[in-house]
């Protein structure tokens, strides 16, 4: 091998992927299945590259044993040259994979989102753009196969949304969508605008990981509970009854609210939830902090006050600030479709950040 990747470190992940499947086939018990399958399907790309990159370099060292042989007649060697350079190609291309799969993760990266969506600056043309980003998310999330469920929503006086929060269920949802939090900026005439003047308005968005309860112990003396009842909008009562739960964390002082739900103790639950992703996400700004080198190859700064991207509406064109990326079809992001490039080109700097930081060091 070319010295990119050393053989001991593909063979510990060799030796951990025949571990991981020993030991699924050796327990019952649900929790530990289930983080072992989670392994086993991370593991599993980075082993079918690590065979095919050695099944390619076992192929050159036959090769390159055929060219050397004296007994190897002249339109045999030709042949094997010919085959010694495909040879080589897989392998850098194998190499070149496997530094992808081998740099280090976010375990955060598979759990699902809680995602909150912020009228900025702006007033009621702030909303409706805050409306149009969710709904933007939406139609993303539903695209993957997602599933969406709004946990507390203030709508604007004319559409749109104050506020809202939901609840993203997928699969590397916070992976794909962890890119997005900051300021977005919009850029259009508001339909109240007769002079056919340009107005700038922003709407904040912020993605936080799912936490689990292993992640993050809430102890019951250190919350207060408060329930009243949900609003809907304009102020009218969703239900009569003080069906929403708005729970605070004493010792931080945060506070959440739930109010989508008639059941109060649904509402409680998942109040408690989105308390506990608050909490574990501010543990991993404090654990970025201290990897100052991780933060450094960071798309962005991570401030959620970080403008990262403009939708300029007249142009039709929307353009990511961070790596400088302007597509034009607004109309495709704003309906889901086109969002996957912006992401994709965002993951894509990412993962040429980390690599450049793993060759310097």
């Amino acid at each position: 091998m070319s010295g990119i990747i050393s053989a001991d470190r593909l063979d510990a992940v060799v030796e951990r992927f025949a571990l991981v499947e020993h030991d699924l086939g050796a327990t019952s018990d649900g929790e530990t299945l289930a983080r072992l399958s989670r392994e086993r399907a991370e593991l599993e790309p980075v082993v079918e590259a690590i065979r095919e990159l050695r099944a390619a370099q076992a192929e050159i060292r036959d090769l390159e044993a055929m060219i050397a042989d004296a007994a190897t007649d002249p339109e045999m060697r030709a042949l094997a040259e010919a085959e010694k350079q495909e040879a080589e190609a897989r392998v850098t291309s194998r190499e070149e994979r496997l530094q992808v799969e081998l740099l280090p993760k976010d375990e955060a990266d598979a759990r699902g989102v809680i995602l909150e969506v912020r009228a900025g600056t702006g007033g009621d043309e702030a909303a409706l753009f805050a409306g149009d980003l969710f709904r933007m998310y939406q139609r993303f999330a539903d695209g993957q196969g997602w599933k969406v469920e709004v946990l507390s929503a203030s709508e604007g006086a004319v559409g749109g949304f104050k506020e809202i929060v939901a609840e993203i269920d997928g699969r590397g949802a916070f992976g794909r969508l962890k890119f997005e939090s900051g300021v977005h900026r919009v850029q259009r005439v508001p339909a109240t605008e007769g002079s056919g003047r340009i107005h700038t308005s922003a709407a904040t968005v912020a993605v936080l990981p799912e936490a689990e309860e292993v992640d993050v112990e809430l102890d019951d003396s250190e919350l207060r509970f408060d329930v009243f009842r949900a609003q809907g909008a304009g102020g009218q009562h969703v239900n009569k009854t003080e069906s929403a739960v708005r729970v605070t964390h004493l010792p931080t002082g945060i506070a959440v609210a739930v109010q989508d739900e008639r059941s109060q103790h649904r509402n409680r639950a998942r109040a408690i939830a989105l308390l506990r992703a608050k909490l574990y996400d501010i543990e991993r700004e404090r654990a970025d902090v201290a990897r100052a080198d991780a933060r450094r190859v960071q798309v962005g700064s991570g401030d959620r006050s970080e403008r990262i991207r403009t939708y300029n509406f007249p142009q039709g064109r929307v353009t990511d600030h961070r790596i400088g990326l302007t597509l034009h079809k607004l109309d495709s992001v704003l309906a889901g479709d086109a969002l996957g490039e912006l992401i994709d080109a965002l993951a894509a700097e990412q993962r040429a950040r980390l690599l450049a930081a793993q060759d310097a060091a």
